[in-house]
């Protein structure tokens, strides 16, 4: 791995979090009533970011593909923000997510001569968007259709790593909410019925996910 493209996609990844939450005020309403916390700067959000995109330098890295899990991960960055902030998942910025994701799949896939293998990261796309469509519809679900957006801008970058991959990527969401659900209840931050963003954990469960492959 060349310390030259980690360093690079740190760096990147610093300004994309340090960025996310000027970006993440168009999409919260001013004054909310669902607000939870102000969208404000915070270091923390720049080492987040610079932790995603050297995580992702480092899992695919020289790989044709890495740019296009790079932008995904600078709107996940900017998503997690705004769903922290308002229970939200706006469709522009997922949208935005999907479509940068596909497209620098098929710049990849064009590259390496295997334009199939971006159709099955497609297929990976309608089977994440069919599966949350499922959960969300079930009884007492918590999920909403903004997940369920995500889930499916989500799949192809995930199916293009192979179907172990997008199954990680489905499941570990589920895991890593529970266990920050479970944490918050054990310190009284959050009761039973409390709402709570889903959004975060399917992006981190997605770029677990990765890192994996």
């Amino acid at each position: 791995m060349s310390v030259g493209l980690l360093t690079v996609a740190a760096l990147c990844g610093a300004l994309v979090g340090a960025r996310a939450p000027a970006s993440a005020r168009r999409f919260v309403p001013v004054p909310d009533p669902h607000a939870r916390t102000p969208v404000r700067w915070s270091g923390r959000w720049a080492l987040l970011g610079a932790v995603v995109f050297a995580g992702l330098a480092a899992a695919r890295g020289p790989d044709p593909a890495l740019p296009a899990y790079l932008l995904v991960a600078a709107f996940g960055v900017v998503l997690a923000v705004v769903d922290l902030a308002c229970l939200r998942l706006p469709d522009p910025l997922v949208g935005a997510a999907a479509l940068a994701g596909v497209a620098g799949l098929g710049v990849a896939a064009l590259a390496a001569g295997t334009p199939g293998r971006l159709a099955v990261a497609l297929a990976g796309a309608a089977l994440s968007f069919s599966g949350y469509v499922l959960l969300a519809l079930l009884p007492g679900a918590r999920l909403g259709f903004g997940d369920v957006k995500l889930a499916a801008a989500l799949g192809p970058p995930l199916g293009w790593l192979g179907w172990p991959t997008l199954g990680y990527g489905l499941l570990l969401p589920h895991l890593l909410n529970g266990m920050v659900v479970l944490a918050l209840l054990a310190v009284r931050r959050v009761r039973r019925d409390t709402a709570l963003p889903f959004g975060p954990a399917l992006l981190a469960g997605a770029w677990l996910a990765v890192l994996l492959a």
